[in-house]
């Protein structure tokens, strides 16, 4: 029942975030393709672990850089976003779920592609 309510805040903490660092943030190393998959709020509201997902590979380091150096504004504005008690502490990470998905579904096609040429037989 309590984890109800901590997945409701995570993703309210997850559109506010996504919201303040697409809208207020005007850091040139955050710019390009990204998204926020998810954000896990602890229990007891203290720290949110963010994973950020960044498209283009080149632009990542500095991406989650300009993140980190921002997160005491960051941290602040999604405090007056959404109401908390608390404003947990923010910790970005890089999630690398979109590469693992997309490298996984070239090596299926060229699986398939494979069996194909070889005239569909096994």
């Amino acid at each position: 029942m309590g984890y109800d309510r901590i997945d409701r805040i995570s993703e309210e903490v997850r559109k506010g975030l996504d919201q303040i660092i697409r809208d207020e943030l005007n850091d040139p190393r955050i710019s390009g393709t990204f998204s926020i998959p998810s954000a896990e709020v602890t229990r007891d509201l203290k720290f949110c672990k963010v994973r950020v997902s960044i498209l283009e590979e080149e632009k990542r380091d500095d991406f989650i850089k300009a993140l980190k150096s921002a997160r005491g504004f960051i941290r602040r504005e999604l405090g007056r976003k959404v109401d908390l008690r608390y404003t947990p502490e923010l910790i970005f990470e890089l999630d690398k779920n979109i590469e693992y998905a997309a490298r996984i579904n070239a090596l299926l096609r060229n699986g398939e592609q494979e069996g194909e040429a070889d005239g569909g037989e096994k």
